[in-house]
C-alpha cells in the first residue's frame, strides 16, 4: 500500500504525541524526591506542634538544609565522572540517613501521634515531642545496626534445591553462591578476604558469583577484588556480569576475573560431571549489556545454551531476577541471581518489587524453572543494611528421590 503525504503525516504526529501525564510526572519524580526526603522528616521533627525554643528550630532548619544541598552535590562528585570516593562516602551515608528518617517520621509521624492521641496522652505539643524523640531514637538503633549488619562477613544461608532432572551422580552437588559484592569507595579488602575464607569453608563443587563486583573500574577496586582469587572448588569457579560492571569497564572485569581463575560465562556454558551424569551451567551477559555500547556484550540465552544437550538439567547464572522469563521459556531448571539486594534498607523492598519478580529466596517460574534470588553479599551506596540482611548462600542440589526397590 502506498502511504500517502496525509497518512506520512498523520504517523508524524503521532509519534510526536505528547507523553501521558503519568509520564511527564515521572520526569519530575528525581526532582521532588530529595527534597521530600528532608522535608518530611524536618516538617515532623521541627514544626509539627513542637514549639521549640527558636535557636533549637532555626539549627535544625539549617541542618536539614545542609543536608538537602550536600547529599546530591555529594553523590553528583561521588558517582559522576568525577568519582571522588570521599564524596560517595558523604552522599551515600547521608543518603541511607535520611532514607530512614524520612521513613519513620511518616510512620510514627501518623501512627504513634495516633495512638497518643486516642489514649489521651499530654497535649498536642507532648504529643509531638514524643514523636520527635521517638523518630530519632528509632532512627539512630536502625542506622548503628544497620552499618553493624552492612560492614559484617554475612552469614551463611543453607538450603537444599530438588531438580527433577538432576542424575543421581549429582545428588549432593554443593553450590556456593556470592553477588552484588560492590567493592567501593569504602575499602573492604579486609571483608573481602574474610568473606572468601567463609566460602571455602563450604567445601562448594561450584562456586558462583553472579554480578556487580564492584562499584568502579577494575583497575581501581583491584585490591579489594583481588582476595576472590584465593577462592576454591573442586569443579569451578564461574561468574557473569551485572550492571554495575556496565558503568565501570565492564570488559576489564571480565578480564581481570578471568586472571584470577574465575570462568566468565558470557553467554556460554560448561559442563559439570560426576557419577556419570551431566550438569549444563550456563551464564549470560547481565541485561543492561547490550545498551552499553560495548561490542559483543549482550544476553543471548540461545548462545549460552548452544550445544548443549536438551536432555541435560541446567543451572543457569543471570544478574537479574527479570531475566527467568526468558530462564522458564527455554526450560532452565534453575536460575541463580542477585541485584534486588533484598532492597537493602526497609521498606525499599517494594519499590524493588515494581521492577523484579522476586526479592529474595526460592521462587517457582512456568512449570520447571526455580528462581534462587540472594540478597546480596555486600551493599551498594549506603552503608546500611536494615531487615534485609546479606548473605552467602549454600545450595546443595538434589535429584528426583529414587523409586523404591520391589
Amino acid at each position: 500500500m502506498t502511504e500517502t503525504s496525509d497518512t506520512r503525516a498523520a504517523a508524524g504526529e503521532a509519534e510526536e504525541a505528547p507523553p501521558s501525564r503519568l509520564r511527564r510526572l515521572m520526569r519530575y519524580i528525581p526532582l521532588v524526591a530529595p527534597f521530600l526526603l528532608w522535608a518530611v522528616p524536618c516538617w515532623v521533627l521541627l514544626y509539627g506542634g513542637q514549639h521549640w525554643p527558636l535557636p533549637a528550630s532555626l539549627t535544625g532548619t539549617a541542618l536539614f538544609v545542609l543536608g538537602l544541598i550536600g547529599m546530591p552535590l555529594a553523590m553528583a562528585r561521588g558517582h559522576g565522572r568525577r568519582q571522588q570516593d570521599w564524596a560517595a562516602i558523604v552522599g551515600d551515608t547521608l543518603l541511607g540517613a535520611t532514607w530512614v528518617l524520612f521513613t519513620w517520621s511518616v510512620l510514627l509521624g501518623v501512627l504513634l501521634r495516633l495512638a497518643l492521641t486516642v489514649a489521651g496522652v499530654g497535649d498536642g505539643q507532648d504529643r509531638a515531642r514524643i514523636v520527635t524523640w521517638a523518630v530519632l531514637g528509632v532512627a539512630a538503633v536502625l542506622l548503628a545496626w544497620g552499618y553493624t549488619e552492612a560492614r559484617r562477613v554475612p552469614r551463611v544461608r543453607r538450603l537444599d534445591v530438588r531438580l527433577p532432572r538432576l542424575g543421581a551422580g549429582l545428588d549432593g552437588t554443593r553450590v556456593a553462591l556470592i553477588t552484588d559484592t560492590h567493592y567501593g569507595p569504602l575499602d573492604r579488602a579486609r571483608w573481602s578476604e574474610r568473606v572468601c575464607e567463609t566460602v571455602n569453608t563450604l567445601e562448594a563443587d561450584l562456586v558462583c558469583h553472579t554480578g556487580d563486583i564492584a562499584d568502579g573500574t577494575a583497575e581501581r577496586r583491584r585490591a579489594q577484588a583481588a582476595p576472590l582469587g584465593t577462592v576454591r572448588a573442586t569443579r569451578a569457579r564461574v561468574y557473569v556480569t551485572g550492571n554495575h560492571e556496565y558503568y565501570s569497564e565492564a570488559q576489564g572485569w571480565v578480564d581481570l576475573m578471568d586472571e584470577l581463575g574465575w570462568e566468565p560465562l558470557r553467554n556460554r556454558h560448561l559442563l559439570l560431571e560426576r557419577g556419570g551424569d551431566t550438569l549444563v551451567v550456563a551464564g549470560v551477559d547481565d541485561v543492561t549489556a547490550e545498551s552499553s555500547g560495548l561490542p559483543g556484550h549482550r544476553a543471548n540465552l540461545a548462545d549460552a545454551l548452544d550445544g548443549a544437550d536438551p536432555g541435560l538439567p541446567v543451572l543457569l547464572l543471570a544478574h537479574q531476577p527479570k531475566f527467568v522469563d526468558r530462564a522458564a521459556a527455554h526450560g532452565v531448571d534453575l536460575q541463580l541471581s542477585g541485584h534486588t539486594h533484598g532492597g537493602q534498607i526497609w521498606p525499599f523492598h517494594h519499590l524493588v518489587r515494581l521492577d523484579q519478580p522476586a526479592l529474595a529466596g526460592l521462587t517457582h517460574h512456568g512449570p520447571r524453572t526455580l528462581l534462587y534470588t540472594s540478597r546480596g553479599t555486600g551493599f551498594w551506596g549506603p552503608p546500611f543494611r536494615v531487615f534485609a540482611p546479606s548473605e552467602i548462600t549454600l545450595l546443595v542440589l538434589r535429584s528426583a528421590p529414587q523409586p523404591a526397590a520391589a
